[in-house]
């Protein structure tokens, strides 16, 4: 009896020893939630993700910028009250503008269609027939564009910027090669896309 009493102290004690040093140990500090800053010719837009709803579309476009793949791009397609699309490297080249809306990164992602509308303010990937066809190229919404719900990736959203959104959607444009009146009659360049901590630029 003695033996089981004595057993059950030392167990215990064991437990109360773990307990403490479980209550003393650093709580792991959590990651930041990161956002991207377009830097413009036009002035800075600050995009929030949403990494829950469309993951890697996410995660592709953070790979990118903090490549620099976006540097020295440009807005090459702007369509007033309906959206402004840029991410293609050909528009770093003005040699390669016929065929300005054509490059990609040497790779396609599949789509991750969810519930976001696509209004004012939305990123959302650009894309050719195939669902599963974007890369690189993204536009970001100048008005009620819910008609796109559903057939495109929309990963985030404009927090910060909305009158850079609609300096650039006001940009002059002229007929582009396709015949649709979008081809901006002046640059307007992406100089960076930095992803920043959210809690970097409140």
């Amino acid at each position: 009896m003695k033996i089981l009493l004595l057993s059950c102290l030392a167990l215990l004690g064991t437990l109360v020893t773990a307990a403490r040093a479980q209550d003393t140990s650093p709580s792991p500090t959590p990651m930041s939630n990161e956002v991207a800053v377009i830097k413009t010719t036009d002035g800075d837009m600050v995009v929030e993700f949403w990494s829950n709803e469309a993951p890697n579309t996410v995660e592709n476009f953070k790979k990118l910028a903090k490549q620099g793949f976006y540097n020295g791009t440009a807005f090459h397609r702007i369509i007033k009250g309906f959206m402004i699309q840029g991410g293609d490297p050909l528009t770093k080249d003005p040699s390669a503008s016929a065929r300005w809306g054509t490059g990609d990164p040497g790779y396609k992602i599949k789509a991750e269609f969810n519930s976001h509308s696509h209004q004012r303010g939305v990123l959302s990937m650009a894309r050719s027939n195939d669902p599963d066809s974007a890369g690189s190229q993204f536009f970001i919404v100048l008005g009620d564009a819910s008609f796109l719900d559903g057939k495109y990736t929309a990963f985030g959203h404009v927090i910060k910027g909305d009158d850079v959104l609609g300096k650039i959607g006001d940009t002059p444009v002229t007929i582009a090669a396709g015949g649709e009146k979008s081809r901006p009659t002046q640059r307007v360049e992406i100089t960076s896309v930095d992803i920043v901590p959210a809690d970097s630029v409140k």
